[in-house]
């Protein structure tokens, strides 16, 4: 996607503070602005706007996840612009600086606008598509991949309780369901094929149901199942307890069945162990069941910007312990 030159220019000197209402930054607080943007540039003391609009030029190259959006890493940008906390000379919910940030975007066709959780989103004016942030599919900045590659050593030694309370249940918060309840692993009788269960709320109200079996590591069809894999025959009977048992929900007072039921694996789960699954269950069943593997809690885990587990992140203050003065 191209901005004309003259929408580029104004939304890079809202960014060096050139123009009114946003906080001016110098060569160094530019590379600083960036860097909180999760992006490795860094200013090479040329001439600020140009530099700063050759460098929204380039996320502006990137691919669109879909039509009539703009790509991710530059929402993420304006999204950061438009933090209320950098108000500048401007009302609390900086709606003189929007005013602004709208003229050049109006031109190309879009719109920013404050949701209701105080974060910037761009809409496109014509279709009313909104660019989001968060997609797991686009491509990630070198500190991103530093964090990923953090939580792959992570699932690689941690336990089947861990995945579960350090990593899907943040996780599933983050991606907006309520009431999550883990049933741990301490009493079996009580999980009913469940190892969590919990709610999504949709737009309209309406609430759905979901349960979780997660399992550490990979999900293969082979007969024999091989250290830390899991056979996709050893989940297939919690899968039927899952959507057949009713779960209490206390906010309603009423029991309910799932609606869904995730299988995640820490691990891959192989095109061999769903088709296998898919072909022991009817049809009314196969809909209602859904997969994430690793893949898939890595992409969403580093888009969601949730801090690694305390496991992943190594301990700084080790390496420099030698050095501290008694």
């Amino acid at each position: 996607m191209k901005f004309k030159n003259r929408n580029l220019r104004e939304i890079a000197n809202m960014v060096i503070g050139d123009s009114e209402h946003f906080p001016y930054r110098s060569s160094s607080y530019i590379t600083q602005f960036f860097e909180e943007c999760d992006l490795d540039f860094i200013h090479d003391g040329s001439t600020r706007w140009s530099w700063t609009a050759d460098r929204l030029s380039e996320l502006l190259d990137e691919p669109s996840p879909a039509a009539n959006t703009l790509p991710e890493r530059f929402v993420h940008v304006l999204r950061t612009l438009m933090h209320k906390s950098d108000a500048e000379n401007d009302d609390p919910d900086r709606s003189i600086a929007l005013g602004s940030l709208n003229k050049p975007l109006s031109r190309e066709g879009f719109e920013a606008f404050y949701g209701e959780d105080d974060l910037l989103y761009i809409r496109h004016i014509g279709t009313k598509t909104i660019s989001t942030a968060n997609n797991p599919h686009r491509p990630f900045t070198p500190a991103e991949i530093k964090r990923r590659e953090q939580l792959i050593q992570y699932l690689d030694k941690c336990s089947e309780d861990e995945l579960i309370e350090e990593v899907l249940l943040p996780l599933f918060r983050q991606l907006g369901y309520h009431r999550i309840t883990a049933a741990g692993h301490k009493d079996k009788a009580l999980e009913y094929g469940k190892d969590i269960w919990m709610r999504f709320i949709l737009p309209t109200q309406h609430v759905l149901y979901f349960g979780i079996q997660a399992k550490k590591g990979k999900l293969d069809s082979s007969g024999v199942t091989k250290s830390s894999n899991s056979n996709v025959a050893e989940i297939y009977n919690q899968v039927l307890m899952m959507l057949g048992h009713e779960i209490f929900d206390p906010e309603t007072s009423r029991k309910v069945l799932v609606d869904h039921a995730f299988i995640v694996a820490g691990g891959e789960i192989t095109k061999q162990a769903r088709n296998w699954l898919g072909g022991k269950l009817n049809a009314s069943k196969r809909s209602q069941i859904m997969f994430m593997d690793r893949e898939d809690i890595l992409n969403l885990y580093i888009v969601s910007k949730l801090p690694l587990p305390d496991g992943a992140t190594p301990n700084i203050n080790s390496e420099f312990e030698d050095d501290i003065p008694f």
